[in-house]
């Protein structure tokens, strides 16, 4: 919440020229937009709302949704935007005028708890509420004795207790949330409950109906490759029933309707046919979306919810995987199965990640100092030399395997290393550093990057295309081909081969954005930090950006901007969390 805009002049696009009173004075300190003041003055028309203080909170509670809170804390805000001078109305008799006010009279605006809501998120909310208690009140029956014999065939060894518990759970519960952080387990766990409970549904001589999604494209289809790669761990009869599993986007699973990004073709009237729904990267999963969700499973079905909740949360507003593993922690009918123990990278990136996970900056700084085999930090000096000597061998590894017209050879080179920035502008940021390293490519190489169709361009899709079968978050690399150059775009069992000029939206990716990392992993990552006053430095952004590593992490950036990451949290407002607690 606490970030502001200066206006650039009189005629800044983000200042209400018909705004007036506290929204006036809100919108010139930068606090609140031109939306911001139109949603709140319009809503008070509607209702015949004057009250300036109350305007003030809807027009607020509206920017919080814009910066990815469900709803507002009230009597907290004032301590969010603390440097501003402005005068702020005081916080009892400011709740109460909301209490009373005729916004909240009409339906249009919630009070609860002092929090509050737009209509929309505070329906939002109590369904989810509502849908979980619903389905924790589910049991579901098992061969406990044919479970027992299952799980030990797929998990036989001591270290994967936790995997086991995990599974044991989810297949006697309607509702199981299965957290832990990179390399804990989690798709391995995933595998094994859906070798086992197939198993179960052939014993009753029944088919088990089974959905994997994620929230992008890149995600789904790492879900599917992760299962199948679980999979050859378990016996011939295991991956057999693990063969035709696949995994698609969750807006392909509940079939979006077409110009409506929030209403889909299956929800409380038209179930999805499924027996078991697994959800991996949970904590990408909004509160809009995972209301679509939970309306849309069918009430007997077992709904599995997997993801980090120290990671970033959703573009959206909500961080409810976040809400679900805290507002359940101390409840003993908690369905959170939490895996602990680590086993994708060595103890170098753990001590880091740990130390990141826990706020804990002076233990941060220090794995960031012992360095290691697996850690390396740059505190000082210009970024480039170390991006230039990180990215540049990479970057011809790839072009030299897209020359041969050896896709999956360029492929598997991309995925050895990742730039991950904050931003997408500035010094710091994505778009500034692919210009650099392209450069640098081109010294190297004589190859001109003004063609979007040069060898070895790697590539991000942006956007879904159903039709061609690549999703958001996919990445990719031109290569040469029989009848000139085609991008090559890795899926979860493969890659497709289709001509450039197919693509729709994509942008060049020697450098990426840790937003879009998610839910993906590369054997080496460059992390570049900003500097200690970037809105975007959060612990969540840090500990995303590290943990996408899986032999190596470099970090460039000073020790203040080590430590304004770690203290600087991205906290989201939300009653979801106080309400589970409350049972």
């Amino acid at each position: 919440m606490s970030e502001t805009f200066e206006p650039v002049d009189a005629h800044d696009r983000d200042l209400a020229v018909n705004a007036t009173g506290l929204l006036r004075t809100f919108n010139l300190a930068g606090v609140l937009t031109t939306a911001d003041v139109h949603v709140a003055t319009n809503l008070g028309r509607v209702t015949g709302e004057r009250d300036e203080a109350v305007l003030l909170a809807v027009a607020l509670a509206v920017r919080a949704v814009r910066h990815g809170s469900v709803c507002l804390d009230l009597p907290a805000v004032p301590a969010t935007l603390p440097d501003l001078d402005v005068p702020w109305p005081e916080p009892s008799a400011w709740t109460d005028a909301v209490s009373s006010s005729r916004v909240v009279a009409s339906g249009a605006v919630h009070l609860e708890h002092g929090l509050v809501y737009l209509d929309r998120y505070h329906e939002q909310e109590t369904q989810v509420l509502h849908d979980l208690r619903d389905r924790s009140r589910v049991a579901h029956a098992v061969d406990t004795s044919l479970l027992d014999r299952s799980l030990a065939r797929v998990f036989p060894s001591a270290e994967s207790d936790e995997q086991r518990e995990a599974c044991r759970r989810a297949a006697t519960q309607a509702t199981t949330v299965v957290t832990g952080g990179p390399g804990t387990g989690k798709t391995t766990a995933v595998a094994g409950l859906l070798a086992v409970l197939v198993e179960q549904a052939e014993a009753r001589g029944q088919t088990l109906r089974i959905a994997l999604a994620a929230p992008t494209g890149k995600a789904a289809a790492r879900l599917e490759q992760s299962v199948r790669d679980s999979a050859t761990r378990f016996g011939g009869a295991d991956q057999a029933r693990l063969a035709d599993v696949g995994a698609m986007t969750l807006h392909r699973l509940l079939r979006q309707h077409p110009g409506n990004s929030t209403r889909f073709r299956h929800h409380r009237g038209n179930r999805l046919p499924h027996d078991l729904v697994v959800v991996d990267e949970a904590s990408m999963v909004s509160l809009t979306m995972m209301a679509r969700l939970l309306e849309a499973v069918r009430p007997e079905a077992r709904l599995v919810l997997v993801g980090d909740p120290d990671q970033l949360s959703s573009v959206d507003a909500g961080a409810v995987l976040t809400d679900l593993v805290r507002g359940y922690e101390h409840r003993p009918d908690s369905p959170v199965a939490a895996l602990t123990t680590a086993h994708r990278y060595g103890e170098d990136i753990g001590r880091l990640a740990e130390a990141l996970r826990l706020g804990d900056a002076d233990a941060a700084v220090a794995a960031l100092r012992a360095g290691g085999v697996a850690v390396e930090w740059v505190p000082e000096g210009d970024p480039a030399s170390t991006i230039r000597s990180a990215v540049l061998p990479h970057a011809l590894a790839v072009q030299d395997a897209a020359v041969a017209g050896d896709a999956q050879r360029a492929l598997a080179a991309l995925d050895r290393h990742r730039l991950l920035c904050a931003h997408r502008d500035g010094p710091f940021g994505v778009r500034h550093w692919n210009r650099r390293i392209e450069q640098w490519f081109t010294v190297e190489t004589g190859v001109s990057v003004h063609d979007a169709a040069y060898l070895g361009r790697p590539v991000l899709v942006s956007s879904n295309d159903y039709s061609l079968g690549i999703y958001n978050g996919d990445t990719g690399v031109v290569v040469a081909g029989a009848a000139g150059p085609r991008a090559a775009i890795a899926t979860g069992v493969g890659h497709l081969e289709l001509a450039p000029s197919r693509l729709g939206e994509v942008d060049t990716m020697h450098a990426m954005t840790i937003h879009k990392s998610q839910g993906s992993q590369a054997d080496e990552i460059t992390v570049l930090l900003p500097d200690e006053e970037s809105r975007l430095l959060t612990r969540e952004l840090f500990y995303t950006a590290v943990t996408r590593a899986q032999r190596k992490v470099r970090v460039i950036g000073s020790e203040s901007a080590v430590r304004a990451a770690i203290a600087r949290q991205a906290l989201r407002a939300s009653g979801l969390r106080a309400r589970l607690s409350d049972g």
